[in-house]
């Protein structure tokens, strides 16, 4: 049956976290690997050769070539931030659906000519945010959203960092302004606010404010930054985001009744498996010398690590396009869009000298 065939899925650009993505593909149920490009078809042979490519993956020596690949459905796109904007659209433009790695762009207008060459041609968008697509989120939303046991959120902070070598810091693309200008915050501060934003059910705040400290490199990318966010509501945030501080990856989020804590939620300690912590109506004894109802553990099993199943999701709703005529899902442009938002508010607030910057109105 047309249904059961696998979601075809080439690979655009050999990047490091494409490696990544490429066994997730191989993980995921409904998808394969059809092809890979590289501006170099020396570079996409190795790298197919080297990740462990069906034979029937075909070997792309351009990025235009992939794009007319008719036995394409799908295209993982890990290009520099830059490039994003012109090859997403050509993409759309040819039919392929589209798994976009975060940032998806330089900024909320360039994310919106992509959006729109999407919706003009029918075709699935998604970021590459892995950690949503673990079944802990599901379970993460699920205690935020507990009036019961969590109440009403006050307060979230998150943080990303990790201590970067030398070579990263000389190096990599997401210190190069040509490449991958918004650096930290585009790369580890993107989680840090989709973490915020899922915490408020994808409510924009109402301004955003770069916290004093940022450091810059000398071309000017951002190495290591902070922000506070405000609700109209009178909820409140922190992010901070760095490759310059040790590796840590933590949401805390506040409610009138509970509070939740993740540790590893980027990327989780093990593959198998996923832990976080609640407590609800937590106090004193009488002696005020230990707790009473102290955080719970709770463990998430997953079988396939966190990227297949992102790459699971993906295929599914690309599948239902394709073969049961359905429209591309909304929610995740939107999502993508609004974590966009925030991290040009708070490139706008740091270029501002620290000036609170409102989203109203968008």
């Amino acid at each position: 049956m047309a249904t059961d065939m696998p979601i075809r899925i080439g690979v655009m650009g050999c990047a490091e976290i494409a490696r990544k993505v490429s066994r997730a593909i191989h993980l995921a149920p409904n998808a394969v690997i059809a092809a890979v490009a590289s501006r170099s078809l020396e570079k996409a042979k190795l790298f197919a050769s080297s990740n462990g490519y069906p034979q029937s993956a075909k070997i792309h020596g351009s990025y235009e070539s992939i794009l007319e690949d008719q036995e394409v459905d799908a295209l993982y796109v890990p290009l520099p931030t830059s490039l994003h904007v012109e090859w997403a659209i050509r993409a759309a433009e040819n039919g392929k659906h589209i798994l976009l790695e975060k940032p998806v762009a330089m900024n909320v207008a360039e994310f919106d000519k992509i959006v729109a060459a999407c919706e003009a041609n029918g075709v699935q968008f998604m970021d590459g945010t892995m950690w949503a697509h673990h079944p802990r989120t599901a379970k993460l939303k699920e205690f935020l959203s507990d009036s019961d046991r969590f109440g009403q959120l006050k307060n979230i902070h998150c943080c990303f960092s990790f201590a970067a070598d030398e070579d990263f810091l000389k190096n990599d693309i997401r210190v190069k302004p040509s490449l991958d200008g918004l650096g930290a915050l585009g790369d580890a501060g993107w989680y840090a606010i989709r973490a915020t934003l899922l915490a408020n059910n994808f409510e924009l705040p109402k301004t955003v404010t770069a916290s004093p400290g940022a450091i810059l490199n000398e071309s000017g990318v951002i190495l290591s930054c902070g922000a506070s966010l405000s609700w109209e509501n009178g909820q409140t945030a922190t992010i901070y985001c760095s490759f310059l501080a040790n590796l840590t990856m933590e949401i805390t989020a506040i409610g009138t009744k509970g509070t939740l804590r993740v540790h590893d939620f980027v990327i989780p300690f093990q593959e198998s498996g996923a832990s976080f912590t609640t407590s609800t109506k937590s106090w004193f004894n009488d002696s005020v010398t230990a707790w009473v109802n102290p955080p719970s553990e709770h463990m998430v099993k997953t079988e396939l690590p966190q990227e297949a199943c992102m790459v699971r999701e993906f295929a599914r709703l690309v599948g239902e396009i394709k073969n049961n005529g359905a429209k591309p899902n909304g929610f995740w442009p939107n999502i993508s869009r609004k974590t966009q938002l925030v991290v040009d508010a708070v490139k706008e607030s740091l270029d501002k000298n620290y000036e609170q910057i409102s989203l109203s109105g968008h």
